[in-house]
């Protein structure tokens, strides 16, 4: 594993890391040599398997549970969190829940419960979290947003509405820390393969998911991995990074970049435009 941006002795607090991409980002930073803190909400098998796997690099782990609908038990997890490991270095704000449904039925208790999980609650654990990097005068806050904070998608509108608001937040957040010595930047992936979305989506496959993405969506041809994100989260705290502020960095294997108008992206065009005014063009 390359150590170009090498975490030695850097503590990390990873949230969601019980599954998917936040799991990988927690084993990452241990790859990369650094102590983690792993948060889970419900199920804690996933966290547990992965502090069993950090330990067994010679890396320290602990995993804590918290409700992030509850902002006393985001801010316990914070406190857990420094208790642990004596400071955190690198605060990767991972947890969230997706939902969709058609705008007409969303309900005012849906509408709490995402902004409360995915925004509300990293917003005031960060908050908490930045007072010791304040303190010490450096520290790196990565949050996870998504391509629905900058895309248009049907039965989205209210998890689209917490993933803008994380990029948003932090944009002005990271001018308000930046001259305190504290990098603030986001990470907005597109189509990752995660667990869940073999739960929900039947038929869904390896093979499945690398063929619709390669034919339709993705010009890079397949869809994404966990670790493609975890390796981008390590960057963005990383000293390689340093003079990246207030960035929202999207990681979708060039799907935000395709104008949606032409379907097949690989093929020579049947029409030119410039006729007539263009030279060259007939």
């Amino acid at each position: 594993m390359s150590n170009d941006n090498n975490m030695a002795g850097k503590k990390a607090l990873v949230t969601g890391s019980g599954t998917g991409i936040g799991r990988e980002i927690a084993l990452e930073f241990a790859r990369q040599g650094a102590d983690v803190v792993l948060h889970y909400s419900h199920s804690s098998d996933g966290a547990e398997s992965a502090a069993e796997e950090i330990r067994g690099m010679g890396r320290g782990a602990e995993v804590f549970q918290a409700d992030f609908d509850k902002v006393e038990e985001v801010l316990g997890l914070a406190r857990r969190a420094e208790d642990f490991l004596g400071q955190v270095d690198c605060l990767i704000n991972n947890a969230g829940i997706s939902f969709n449904k058609p705008f007409p039925l969303v309900t005012p208790e849906q509408f709490d419960l995402l902004f409360h999980v995915n925004i509300r609650a990293q917003y005031f654990l960060t908050q908490e979290i930045a007072k010791g990097m304040i303190a010490r005068k450096k520290g790196a806050v990565c949050n996870l947003t998504s391509i629905h904070g900058l895309q248009g998608a049907p039965e989205h509108s209210l998890y689209a509405g917490t993933k803008g608001a994380i990029i948003a937040y932090t944009r002005a957040l990271a001018m308000e820390l930046a001259h305190q010595g504290v990098r603030v930047n986001a990470i907005a992936p597109g189509w990752v393969n995660v667990e869940n979305h073999y739960k929900i989506l039947p038929g869904l496959t390896d093979q499945a998911s690398a063929d619709a993405a390669a034919k339709d969506v993705v010009p890079a041809a397949r869809a994404g991995r966990p670790l493609d994100i975890a390796k981008l989260a390590i960057f963005l705290c990383s000293d390689n990074a340093e003079f990246i502020v207030g960035q929202t960095l999207v990681a979708d294997g060039g799907s935000s970049s395709l104008m949606s108008l032409f379907h097949d992206y690989r093929a020579e065009q049947k029409f030119s435009f410039g006729k007539g005014y263009v030279p060259g063009i007939s």
